[in-house]
Formats: C-alpha cells, sequence, structure tokens
C-alpha cells in the first residue's frame, strides 16, 4: 500500500495556525445514533409542553421524578441535595447544591419557554356573515403571512366566577377539531399581492375560525357566536365573560416530527427556546455532586423584551439567589459577582437559500454545534450583553475539555437587523454571562428546524458547564 505523502510545511502550519468548525457527521458519525435517541425525549418534551404553563408543568413532572423537592427556607441542605421553586406556573428554577460555599458563586443557566403565538383578545368571540370567530393580538416577532392557513390549536386557562382555574386544550387529541386564519385565493389577491410582505396578513386580519353553524332560534341576532359559546360551556363551563379572566393562546397544531430522508432534522413549533429549555433542564437533572450549586432557569416573557413578574427582566430570579444565600449565611453580592452564568438561547443557522442576510464567515451552521453567541443586540451591538474574552475562555474550555462539538456565530449580518435574549438582564446583577445554543433554520416561525446533532451537543454543553 502506498504511504501517505508527507504534509508540506504550509499545510502542517496551516493545521496548526488556522480553524474551521468541523461537521459532526463527518467527525464523529458514531454521534448520529446518540443524537436520534436523545431528540425522541426532547420531540415528546415539545409536544407536552406549546405554552409556557405547559412547560413549567412538564418540567415540574421530570424534576419531581428525578427526586427534586419544593425549596424550603426553613431546611438545611446537604452537597447533591435537589430542589425547585416555581414562580406563578410560568417559570421554573431548579437546584443542585454542590460542595463549595454559594459565595464561590453559582453555574446559572437561563432559558426561555415563551414562543412567538396568537393569543386571544380580552373580548374575541364574534360573529360576521354567518362565521364565528376569534380575534387576535401576535406576541412576540411573527412574520404575519405564515400564520395564516396553518391548521391551529387552542391552549390556555380561564378562571370561572365560581374562581375555578379551567385548563382548555383543543386541537391535540386525535379527532380534536383544529382552527386556523383564512387567507385570500390568488384568483382575488391582486391588491393583496401589492402589499409588503410585513402586511400580506395585518395584524387585525389574524382572525380565527371557530365555527359556522347557528344555534337554532329565529329570535337570536349571532346564532353561529351562541352555538360555538355554548359548545366550549358544555367542554368547560366557562361564559363569554370568563374571557376576561383568561390566558389563551393558538399555536400551530402540528406535532414535533422527524424531517428529511435521513431523520437528521426536527420540524416543531416552538423550538425557539424550548430546545434550550429540555437540554437545561435534562443537564440539570443528571448533575450529581457538582463542585458549584446550580440554578436552571426556565423563564417566561423573553419574545416580548423579559418583561412582566415572570420574565428575566424582574427580580424573581435576583430574589431566588438571595434566598439561597440566607440559607448559608453568604453574602449574595458575592454570590452575584463569582457567578457565571449561560443564557441559552437559540441562534439563526446559515439559509443558503437567504445568505445575503448573513455574513458566512460569522454565522452558525446546521450540524457543527450548539453555537455560541459572544453579544446580540442590533447593529452597534445596541442592547446587547458583550461577553467578556474571561468569559469566552472558560466556556469554551468547559466544551473543549468535554469534547462538546461548538461554533460561533452572530444573528446575521451587521446592519441586517439583530435581536436579543435574556443575557443583559443576568449582567445587570453583576454576574458573567454569554449566549449559547442550538442554531435554528426559519426561526419564529410556526414549524422551525433544528439538527438532532446540535440538540446533542447543546445538551452535552450544558453538562459539561455543571462541572466547572
Amino acid at each position: 500500500m502506498e504511504q501517505e505523502k508527507e504534509k508540506s510545511t504550509g499545510r502542517l502550519l496551516e493545521e496548526k495556525l488556522l480553524w474551521k468548525f468541523p461537521h459532526i457527521g463527518k467527525k464523529a458519525p458514531g454521534q448520529v445514533e446518540e443524537a436520534a435517541d436523545f431528540c425522541e425525549g426532547y420531540k415528546a418534551f415539545l409536544d407536552a409542553g406549546k405554552t409556557e404553563r405547559e412547560c413549567v408543568a412538564e418540567a415540574v413532572r421530570m424534576l419531581e421524578a428525578a427526586g427534586y423537592r419544593p425549596l424550603d427556607l426553613s431546611a438545611s441542605y446537604q452537597p447533591g441535595d435537589k430542589v425547585y421553586q416555581v414562580n406563578r406556573n410560568k417559570s421554573v428554577l431548579a437546584t443542585t447544591f454542590g460542595k463549595e460555599p454559594l459565595d464561590k458563586g453559582l453555574r446559572i443557566n437561563g432559558a426561555h419557554i415563551d414562543s412567538p403565538r396568537l393569543d386571544l383578545k380580552p373580548a374575541p368571540l364574534y360573529e360576521k356573515n354567518d362565521i364565528a370567530y376569534f380575534k387576535t393580538h401576535y406576541y412576540g416577532g411573527i412574520r404575519k403571512y405564515q400564520w395564516g392557513t396553518v391548521p391551529l390549536a387552542l391552549h390556555g386557562v380561564a378562571i370561572r366566577k365560581d374562581g375555578e382555574l379551567v385548563k382548555l386544550c383543543i386541537g391535540e387529541e386525535a379527532g380534536d377539531p383544529v382552527f386556523c386564519v383564512t387567507d385570500l385565493l390568488p384568483h382575488l389577491a391582486a391588491k393583496q399581492n401589492e402589499r409588503k410582505l410585513a402586511e400580506g396578513l395585518k395584524g387585525e386580519e389574524l382572525n380565527i375560525v371557530i365555527g359556522s353553524l347557528p344555534f337554532t332560534d329565529e329570535e337570536i341576532k349571532e346564532p353561529v357566536k351562541l352555538l360555538a359559546m355554548k359548545i366550549l360551556h358544555e367542554r368547560y363551563g366557562i361564559t363569554e365573560a370568563d374571557f376576561y379572566r383568561a390566558e389563551i393562546e393558538m399555536v400551530p397544531a402540528q406535532k414535533a416530527v422527524d424531517v428529511g430522508l435521513d431523520r437528521s432534522l426536527i420540524g416543531a413549533y416552538g423550538q425557539d427556546d424550548r430546545v434550550c429549555a429540555y437540554t437545561a433542564l435534562m443537564a440539570e437533572i443528571e448533575t450529581r455532586n457538582p463542585r458549584y450549586t446550580t440554578v436552571t432557569v426556565l423563564t417566561d416573557k423573553e419574545e416580548i423584551g423579559s418583561e412582566g413578574n415572570t420574565g428575566m427582566n424582574s427580580a424573581y430570579l435576583c430574589h431566588y439567589m438571595e434566598d439561597l444565600a440566607e440559607l448559608t449565611g453568604v453574602r449574595v453580592r458575592d454570590v452575584f459577582r463569582n457567578s457565571l452564568c449561560l443564557s441559552s438561547d437559540v441562534n439563526a443557522a446559515y439559509d443558503p437559500t437567504f445568505a445575503d442576510v448573513f455574513e458566512a464567515n460569522n454565522s452558525s451552521y446546521i450540524n457543527k454545534g450548539c453555537v455560541l453567541t459572544k453579544y446580540t443586540g442590533a447593529r452597534g451591538k445596541s442592547g446587547a450583553n458583550d461577553a467578556s474574552a474571561e468569559t469566552m475562555a472558560r466556556v469554551i474550555a468547559a466544551m473543549d475539555d468535554d469534547g462538546v462539538y461548538w461554533q460561533a456565530g452572530e444573528l446575521g449580518a451587521v446592519d441586517q437587523g439583530g435581536g436579543g435574549t435574556i443575557a443583559k438582564y443576568v449582567a445587570q446583577l453583576d454576574i458573567d454571562v454569554v449566549d449559547l445554543g442550538v442554531p435554528i433554520l426559519s426561526m419564529h416561525a410556526p414549524f422551525e428546524l433544528a439538527s438532532k446533532l446540535d440538540v446533542y451537543n447543546t445538551y452535552k454543553a450544558f453538562r459539561a458547564f455543571y462541572k466547572v
């Protein structure tokens, strides 16, 4: 057999000094099956949690099955003990106590569990020309035209006048009806075609069809609306007045599925950012006797700026860390100062079809691993957390030491747009933080794509992080 040719001086120098992130399928083909197995649990999590409340309920179920118990401020805890705390049923924090005192710092991992969707307005139900509709107000950064003619499911809660909270879910079980927003046929869309793409469907046109049969009574002015309300009342005991005491969300009825002949991708609604929530939760659950105490946060409201008392731009994480500090008699400011945090959120994967909005050398790609994002923000890094070299070095070292496949990327080309995460709100607490997550194709669409290999390596990165 002919001997391999000796490498030239230039080739040797190239290998030593230059760098390209490898394709995991080529570099580590053995991970393909491991990633596929891991992602079966992830797909089940996506189907179980299509709203932030459902994600919290599923997370609590998983945590309690793994031995976590609600945080008790009168108790004392030992290394390896596991606790959790729920904030208003929309965010949850989980902790594994470590060997080091808390004033040596925590290892914090925060992901968000809210996703773009259509919320029902406070007075949503109306009838027009013998069709009953729900009026909606979109939540988060959607491309409105994408939500027309998509099968939708109804999820949410309503509190009846008697004080009972009722959970609503229609469109997910076999045999359930689904709902949708209508759109024009191309034959009649000449004027609509002249609109800008952003106005292909306008906000007040995102009206959801919920029925077309009347209640049979000639004296009723809105019989189709009445029949729709009668069906809801029979199923859930609610009346129209109860919509004012409700949170009802319309989300795609599609289940999480494999995409591609090779089944290498997952297609589903809400992968931004439940992909990071699930991988963080699994890494937290599997952490045993860490050196530093962990805090895993699944938070709400990131898609609208982390506002409200269940979003990260509030005091609930600060209060949780204060409680942990008081339990062990240390100053919380020392806990903040010495902690390290991952803001676990997705990035935009390079899409060859729309290459002009990316800068190829600084983009993330599917199948090259989790993506480390030094800064987000818009244009001149406005609204960004810009991670320091020291923070980057610590996180990269943790991943390299554990054989994690990772890459780095920005959110598109400069001046093309931008985005934000929870990182800047964590940084305001005097905590070192950097973004790390999964590259996503068709982000914020009703059906997003993620690579199984990238999902798996994000989980591996979070496990490595909890070790440092």
